[in-house]
């Protein structure tokens, strides 16, 4: 009756599985939708715990080295708040700083854009006419097939009805609508970033009560077993996000450095414009980089092509550079994710949350890699030294077998050298009697 039950079990539980597989299938828009509502609905707080994680590293240290010997009541009842109030007040002034030495190069150099752009197309306009004189069949041909597009006939008439019926009643009738809703997400926005702020204060302020608590949950919530599995799950989640901001933080700074370094050794113009906009770009990971690099190739595009490819180059070089000599041995692999994971990571965060959920993913997808990398171990682990404590016995038992054989064999052996033994002395014995017997006759 048991084994019944427990088999009737087992395929319950088999088929509700394949039942839940095939419906997130069927409905797996929809599901993927209701993940993306949710994670928009608590991504503030996401967002708030990033913030505290930055603002806990000089936090740390601010109390550390500034109230690290202090006594009394009063020092410490000011410990926390003095330390979260100077750990803003350090990472708004280095913002400040940047900005105050970047936005400068960034007016100076959004001034100069048209000009440049117009010289550029005049540039381009004349090696145009260098090519077609350079080549006169085929500018020849081209004229021809020019000719034909100015042949037919438009209907303008038709097409301004069309064009005013767009602007008035398509992208007119929707344009206030589109006003509200950009004001509406300008307005959720800031809302979201003010709540993501408070919620960050209120962590870094109650740090150690609200582990406390949460671990009281836990305790009266999971067994005993349950409850150091999530501790471990939690605890490894928070060392690789600490870890992985730290590393980002480090390694853009490093990249924009260098970056500026080799563009002032080349002779580039925009250095500290370029070398800032790397180092902020490269925060968000793999990619982040490549788009600071980008940017700062289409500023040096407009003045020369040539001068766009060599930065370019250079800028494939330091990366290669720092990637793989400077970084392993100044940051390490805080993470410990693999590439293509890494990579995974980006794709999923960034189609579920964006920007934020590139930067929240890597260290959610290094934990799941850590934890199943250590159960893997964990099993492997016993199974190799089952079979090796079962080879062992094996071969135990062999060494028993083969003993026994061999006593076996030398109990045989005995036994027949006893025989032949005996026999010699029977007939030995029978010999004597007879002689004696014959004597006496």
């Amino acid at each position: 009756m048991q084994n019944e039950k427990q088999r009737y079990l087992f395929w319950l539980k088999i088929l509700l599985t394949i039942a839940a597989l095939t419906l997130g299938v069927i409905y797996f828009k929809q599901i993927l939708a209701f993940v993306r509502e949710g994670f928009s609905i608590i991504s503030p707080f996401l967002i708030g715990a990033l913030i505290a994680f930055i603002l806990n590293l000089p936090m740390r240290s601010i109390e550390k080295h500034l109230f690290g010997k202090a006594k009394g009541k009063f020092w410490l009842k000011i410990k926390r708040p003095v330390s979260i109030v100077l750990s803003i007040v350090f990472i708004c002034g280095l913002l400040t700083l940047l900005a105050f030495a970047v936005i400068p190069q960034v007016v100076e150099t959004a001034e100069m854009i048209p000009d440049k752009v117009s010289a550029f197309w005049y540039s381009t306009l004349e090696w145009l006419e260098a090519l077609l004189a350079k080549y006169p069949k085929e500018t020849e041909m081209v004229m021809v097939e020019l000719n034909k597009l100015s042949e037919i006939k438009v209907d303008w008439q038709a097409l301004i009805i069309q064009v005013k019926d767009f602007f008035f009643t398509g992208f007119g009738g929707s344009f206030i609508k589109n006003i509200f809703s950009i004001t509406g997400k300008i307005g959720g926005g800031i809302f979201n970033a003010v709540i993501a702020i408070i919620f960050s204060i209120y962590i870094l302020a109650q740090k150690e009560k609200l582990c406390m608590q949460g671990k009281r949950i836990m305790s009266a919530f999971l067994s005993e077993k349950a409850y150091r599995k999530t501790a471990k799950v939690i605890s490894v989640l928070m060392t690789n996000t600490s870890n992985f901001i730290a590393g980002q933080c480090i390694e853009a700074v490093i990249l924009g450095l260098l970056t500026m370094i080799a563009m002032a050794i080349f002779k580039f113009d925009y250095i500290l414009l370029v070398g800032v906009l790397v180092a902020f770009t490269a925060l968000i990971p793999v990619v982040g980089g490549f788009i600071g690099c980008g940017i700062g190739a289409f500023l040096f595009l407009i003045d020369n092509p040539v001068t766009a490819l060599w930065f370019v180059v250079l800028f494939i070089v330091v990366q290669q550079i720092e990637g793989n000599l400077i970084y392993p041995y100044v940051v390490g692999n805080t993470v410990g994710l693999p590439s293509m994971w890494i990579l995974a990571a980006i794709t999923v965060g960034g189609s579920v949350m964006g920007i934020s959920g590139m930067l929240f993913f890597i260290p959610l997808f290094s934990t799941a890699y850590m934890l199943l990398r250590d159960e893997v171990n964990e099993r492997n682990g016993r199974k190799a030294w089952t079979e090796a404590a079962l080879k062992e016995k094996i071969k135990a038992h062999d060494d028993e077998e083969d003993i026994k054989k061999k006593q076996n064999k030398l109990f045989a052996l005995f036994k027949k050298k006893d025989r032949v033994v005996k026999s010699d002395k029977n007939k030995n014995g029978k010999s004597t009697n007879t002689v004696g017997e014959e004597k006496e006759k």
